[in-house]
């Protein structure tokens, strides 16, 4: 059985848009992954400097791609999305080897 996929995306903020109310239009985007197939777990965290750091645990890799293809459709996505600086952004795929909870 393959290992599962952790999707890891950095990013910064726009210019203005606050911690508080990017933590709030974050949480909207629970309810897409939740519906997504292969959908493990989440985690969105912040560093001192202002990167953020994003770790989305994935049952396989056709999964990870299929919903970073549909993550702008939803409408409630698109507040988390638009205050998001994009030339920021890095995405990667890694297999995960260890995992304890």
């Amino acid at each position: 059985m393959p290992n599962h996929i952790i999707e890891t995306v950095t990013f910064r903020l726009k210019d203005g848009v606050g911690r508080a109310a990017f933590a709030k239009s974050a949480t909207a985007v629970n309810d897409y992954v939740n519906g997504c197939a292969g959908f493990i777990s989440r985690r969105l965290s912040c560093g001192a400097d202002g990167l953020w750091i994003e770790h989305i645990e994935w049952q396989n890799m056709e999964a990870a791609k299929a919903a970073a293809a549909g993550i702008g459709a939803p409408e409630g996505n698109r507040p988390f999305l638009s205050a998001i600086d994009g030339p920021s952004v890095t995405m990667h795929h890694t297999e995960l080897e260890i995992s304890v909870n």
